[in-house]
């Protein structure tokens, strides 16, 4: 049951996210409850969808898309789709940061077991 909580977790996480993204000004009204949402989601998919042979593959697909997003910030210059696109990936940001913060910590937790 874990496995198929954590695949709908994940799909419903980057579907809000591209969703809300898609309309940031419409947004706008309840950003508050669509990032409790997708900070829910992204525990959720931490704890549940990622196993330790994919740790690092997260953690830098993570890091890429986290960092990625603060670089980015210059395409908001092209008018409408910048600034949808920026929406996006903030929104993928925030739903991200989260699992990897649970896969970070569950990962120094077995590094610290092993030694």
């Amino acid at each position: 049951m874990g496995s198929k909580t954590g695949q709908y977790a994940f799909l419903a996480g980057v579907l809000l996210a591209i969703i809300v993204g898609l309309f940031p000004e419409a947004s706008k009204n309840y950003a508050s409850a669509v990032i409790i949402v997708l900070v829910l989601l992204g525990l959720l998919v931490g704890f549940l969808n990622i196993t330790a042979k994919e740790t690092t593959e997260f953690l830098v697909a993570a890091i890429a898309l986290m960092g990625g997003g603060a670089a980015l910030e210059s395409i908001t210059v092209i008018p409408v789709v910048g600034t949808v696109l920026y929406s996006i990936l903030l929104h993928v940001a925030v739903f991200v940061a989260p699992a990897a913060l649970v896969v970070a910590l569950k990962a120094i937790k077995t590094l610290a077991e092993s030694r």
